[in-house]
């Protein structure tokens, strides 16, 4: 057999083996699933449904159903400057970047140098005496030398079971989740900033209930008083009033501090210190919007969170395979060429010239047990990432079902508290008057004024439950994203920024 057709087979023999890869391939594990959410038998009833083809939440800007502008401006904020933001981008390219530094294995290394040697020796002839450093008779002579040597080196693992493969296939995973977790960042990021804001609008509508109770109180303390100097009301009454009136003062000194730490909290979402952010108050008008939700089959697929368990248990699947290329013999294939001489100007030269090609095969024959404990540990990793990612899976369809839920419920409990204000300020404004004929004391007047306004704040603190509680379920059903965002893995490592991140100056 000759020379050509030797190493016809021999590369044959490879590429087939370089066909195979160790380890089990991978699939998604199975998880628990629903064709409908529990709460499917009062979507209509407190107003949600599921989505239609054309109606569903905006990829990325799902914060505008809402329709509040300052909002939309504070969102694109926290996009451009957002600090926790800019670390999970970082951390995606650094993951991208492990990509291609993983594909480089599949490519020969090379190598070069160039050196210049100049040496001596030191000799004596026969029978000469060195005494103290000084030669003593005979002859005596120092020999100097000059080599140069222009070497090239390459060598190459062939990938013959797969283990760089496998390696591959497990960084492109890891950074696939990586980027999933700045997907999860950024959706968490908007969800507070949204759930933070509103917060803040509820202080201002709270602020808003308290002037307007401070001055009623006011009205009512000046009713009281003329009463008393006419003779009508007692002393007693005037100064229930005076303390009525001090304690919604107290209130609405103390809600400064609420607002200051929301707006403060804002501050540092947009990427500003407090000191450089305000906001001003303004009237909260709006109303917790309709959510399509989506089929429960989809969920999955729209929870980057889950994206992220997902791939870790490829990464986990993959890592199983390099485990398992550890088993078996590896082979170098070593090549050395290139010049050496002792004379500079021949050094390119012909003669001057060396080569040396040849394999390795190495296979470890006792390693105490290393390798068999990898190996378990390999798999020990992949069962508890199929763990983690249905426990994920699971706890994204409780996290829904918890938000619709609490807003079916909210929105029965908000139907009976509007009716509560109404019936609470009919009755205030029947005592007012039944004092002012002098039928009834001022107590019930105090009663019926702190009944209204006790009724009238737990509506606008329940509008703000629902709507944390409307971003909540947003958030739930994943803002949007979908799974398909996902960088694929021939694009990872030549992105030089993260899916979704914009191009900073």
């Amino acid at each position: 057999m000759n020379s050509i057709a030797e190493r016809t087979i021999l590369l044959s023999f490879a590429a087939l083996l370089s066909a195979c890869a160790a380890g089990p391939d991978y699939k998604r594990p199975e998880v628990p699933g629903a064709s409908t959410y529990a709460n499917d038998a009062y979507k209509e009833q407190a107003g949600w449904k599921l989505a239609q083809p054309a109606d569903v939440l905006d990829r990325g800007a799902w914060w505008e159903v809402f329709a509040d502008p300052v909002l939309d401006d504070l969102q694109k904020q926290v996009e451009a400057a957002n600090q926790s933001l800019r670390q999970a981008e970082a951390q995606y390219r650094q993951a991208a970047a492990l990509v291609s530094s993983a594909r480089a294995s599949f490519w020969p290394a090379v190598s070069a140098s160039l050196t210049a040697t100049r040496s001596g020796r030191y000799s004596t002839s026969s029978g000469s005496i060195v005494s103290g450093g000084t030669v003593i008779g005979g002859g005596s002579g120092s020999t100097i030398s000059k080599s140069y040597q222009l070497p090239i080196a390459a060598t190459w693992e062939p990938d013959l079971w797969g283990g760089v493969r496998r390696q591959v296939e497990g960084d492109v995973a890891s950074a696939q989740a990586s980027a999933a977790t700045l997907a999860n960042t950024r959706l968490s990021l908007q969800a507070t900033l949204a759930q933070t804001y509103f917060q803040l609008r509820i202080v201002d509508e709270q602020k808003r209930l308290l002037d307007d109770t401070v001055d009623a109180y006011q009205k009512a303390l000046q009713l009281t008083e003329n009463q008393y100097k006419v003779g009508v009301a007692a002393r007693a009454d005037v100064v229930q009033a005076q303390t009525q009136l001090k304690n919604a003062q107290v209130q609405l000194i103390d809600l400064g501090i609420a607002r200051a730490q929301y707006e403060h909290a804002i501050a540092v979402l947009v990427g500003q210190t407090p000191a450089q952010f305000s906001l001003a108050p303004a009237r909260l008008t709006l109303k917790p919007p309709a959510i399509p939700l989506g089929l429960p089959s989809q969920l999955l697929e729209r929870r980057p969170d889950v994206a992220v368990a997902e791939r870790q248990t490829a990464q986990a699947n993959a890592q199983v395979g390099v485990a398992t290329a550890a088993w078996f013999p590896s082979l170098t294939l070593s090549a050395n060429g290139g010049y050496s001489s002792s004379i500079w100007s021949q050094l390119l030269d012909a003669p001057s010239r060396y080569w040396s090609l040849g394999p390795k095969l190495a296979e470890t024959l006792f390693d105490g047990g290393a390798r068999s404990a990898q190996s378990a540990q390999a798999r020990a990793a992949w069962d508890a990432a199929v763990a983690s990612y249905r426990q994920v899976s699971l706890a994204a369809f409780q996290n829904v079902e918890d938000q619709i839920a609490a807003l079916r419920i909210l929105e029965q409990e908000a139907q009976e508290q509007d009716a509560a204000v109404r019936l609470a300020e009919q009755s205030l404004k029947i005592t007012t008057n039944q004092y002012r004929a002098g039928i009834v004391s001022y107590l019930n007047v105090i009663t019926a004024q702190n009944t209204a306004y006790s009724s009238e704040r737990a509506a606008i603190t329940l509008l703000g439950t629902r709507l944390n509680d409307s971003v909540g379920l947003v958030k739930a059903l994943g803002g949007g994203w979908q799974a398909k965002e996902l960088p694929e893995g021939g694009d990872i490592s030549r992105r030089s920024q993260a899916p979704g991140e914009k191009k900073r100056d």
